[in-house]
């Protein structure tokens, strides 16, 4: 089978494989893919995903393996962000004819947003028992990264913990190609999360400053294997990433105790469920090395794993099943890929724009989620179609209910 991927070479770098046939890529995004090569700690080669768009200091859609050394940057600082799905026992027809009510029984149900000054709303004022529970086997190994960098003890974390956030994370009702419901949702390791990536992002940078280590882009300073914080980033990384896996899995368990005090039917959850960071790093063995794998926006695509690739607000989604194929890393994109930043799609799309887009689905139509309209995003056919050697699509995924953070 002809390779799907385009090939380049990078000058006194990796080169690139880019799974990008068919979809637009800035030149922001080719230029911080090409500083990202140049690094002497990178393996083999980079791999760039179909939904691959510029990031800070990282591409977002970008899966870079480095030997014996992490960039804390191309992790970033939602560690851990990405998808649970849940397919349920009801049928399309078990749904009611008016979906307000269900949009807002799970908005009840798990905190979300952000109001700069005020308290909150995206946190516990009052954290619940069940989010109590959840958070002991987090706790000690909390307290000891504490200890040894105490300004993270004031960062939200129990109070974060089964909590949506903003942006672009979600929940989300669909109906699969069959006409099953499912249950789905986007967010990561939340305050903490973020206090953690800050804080050792700037760690990284000084250790470069001070050691005069010539980085293509500032953000791209990195710890090796043995330096002073390579380890407590390591811990604090992993730490992270289990506390966005418990965050998804508490909010997945509000969200279903939600919609069965609005859906009269009773039904049962988790027939098929997918749980699935991609923010992250881990150590992973390929091309017979042991080496760090960043997947900063790409999902794990292992022969015969399953993974989720979102669409925008009124898109279809993914579940996909992995070809594990070698030359991405066993990788796939983790979604559409945005085509205009965020402030870019507030000035180029309407309000009536949006409505029209989003037309069928109970989600806010609001100047405030312009941002995410789907017109900001890259087409998402174009991009599972990028992308054929590395997915099978299992469902096909279609929302009628969307709340956004």
């Amino acid at each position: 089978m002809e390779p799907q991927h385009i090939h380049q070479d990078i000058p006194g770098g990796v080169p690139l494989k880019m799974w990008t046939h068919g979809v637009p890529v800035d030149n922001g995004a080719i230029q911080q893919l090409t500083n990202a090569a140049r690094l002497p700690i990178v393996f083999k080669h980079i791999a760039a995903m179909p939904d691959v768009h510029v990031g800070i200091g990282a591409t977002v859609g970008s899966v870079i393996p480095t030997r014996k050394a992490i960039i804390p940057a191309a992790v970033g600082v939602d560690i851990g962000c990405g998808m649970m799905a849940c397919k349920t026992t009801l049928r399309a027809e078990d749904l009611p004819d008016n979906l307000e009510p269900l949009r807002a029984a799970i908005e009840r149900a798990v905190p979300h947003g952000r109001k700069p000054g005020a308290r909150d709303p995206g946190a516990w004022g009052k954290v619940p028992g069940s989010v109590n529970t959840a958070w002991a086997p987090l706790a000690t190994e909390f307290d000891e990264l504490c200890r040894d960098y105490p300004k993270l003890a004031k960062a939200n974390h129990i109070q974060h913990l089964g909590t949506l956030g903003s942006g672009n994370h979600f929940i989300e009702v669909c109906l699969d190609e069959a006409g099953a419901v499912w249950f789905m949702l986007h967010s990561g390791s939340r305050g903490v999360g973020n206090a953690i990536g800050t804080m050792f992002i700037e760690l990284a940078k000084k250790d470069a400053q001070r050691h005069n280590a010539k980085l293509p882009d500032r953000d791209l300073a990195y710890f090796e294997e043995g330096a002073r914080y390579f380890g407590d980033y390591v811990r604090a990384v992993g730490w992270a990433q289990k506390f966005a896996v418990v965050n998804r899995e508490l909010m997945m368990k509000r969200v279903l105790e939600a919609a069965k005090t609005v859906i009269r039917k009773s039904f049962q959850s988790h027939i098929e469920a997918v749980n699935c960071h991609h923010n992250y790093v881990q150590q992973e063995t390929h091309f017979g090395e042991n080496v760090y794998v960043t997947r900063k926006g790409a999902v794990s695509a292992r022969q015969g794993q399953l993974g989720i690739i979102p669409g925008s607000m009124g898109a279809r989604s993914y579940i996909v099943r992995g070809k594990g194929n070698p030359e991405s890393f066993d990788s796939c994109s983790h979604g559409a890929g945005r085509v205009y930043s965020r402030g870019e799609a507030k000035r180029r799309f309407t309000l009536e724009q949006h409505r029209a887009a989003t037309e069928g689905v109970a989600c806010r139509k609001d100047k405030d989620v312009i941002d995410e309209t789907p017109a900001a995003y890259k087409d998402i056919d174009a991009v599972m179609a990028a992308q054929r050697d590395l997915v099978d699509v299992v469902h096909t995924l279609k929302q009628v209910v969307c709340v956004k953070g």
